[in-house]
């Protein structure tokens, strides 16, 4: 039997619009992801951090706030500074097309802006993590 995606979604900084990652995270319950919600207001030190106590194979994070250019990379970060490089990270938020290759090109993994349906979301998860899954098996 394999084993069940494990995603970890967050709000990071001071943004309380939390809407959107509620959908997300009964989304990926529904389509059988365990999924761990941290809550509003997270740095990414926390964020981190419950990500590696938690084993996750990916963190969500949604930024409403216009900080994705301060607060993705910050997450990146404490990513490699605590190695934990192998969790997959993605996102989603207002986020203009400019910015949303330029994260891509720093290590997120995809980023969703609204509209995107919810199945979009689950099926980049299943195959990143497949993809990857099977890469490991290969070293």
């Amino acid at each position: 039997m394999d084993k069940k995606i494990r995603v970890l979604l967050a709000k990071p900084g001071l943004d309380g619009h939390d809407r959107g990652i509620k959908v997300i995270a009964a989304a990926f319950r529904d389509a059988g992801f365990e999924v761990i919600y941290t809550g509003l207001r997270q740095t990414p030190q926390m964020i981190v951090q419950a990500a590696i106590e938690e084993d996750v194979d990916a963190i969500g994070v949604s930024i409403l706030s216009g900080a994705h250019m301060t607060l993705f990379p910050a997450i990146l970060d404490e990513m490699k500074a605590k190695n934990a490089g192998d969790i997959i990270l993605f996102g989603g938020g207002i986020i203009p097309d400019d910015d949303k290759e330029e994260l891509e090109k720093l290590g997120v993994a995809k980023v969703f802006t609204p509209g995107a349906p919810t199945e979009q979301a689950i099926e980049f998860l299943k195959k990143t993590i497949a993809d990857k899954k099977s890469d490991e098996k290969i070293m």
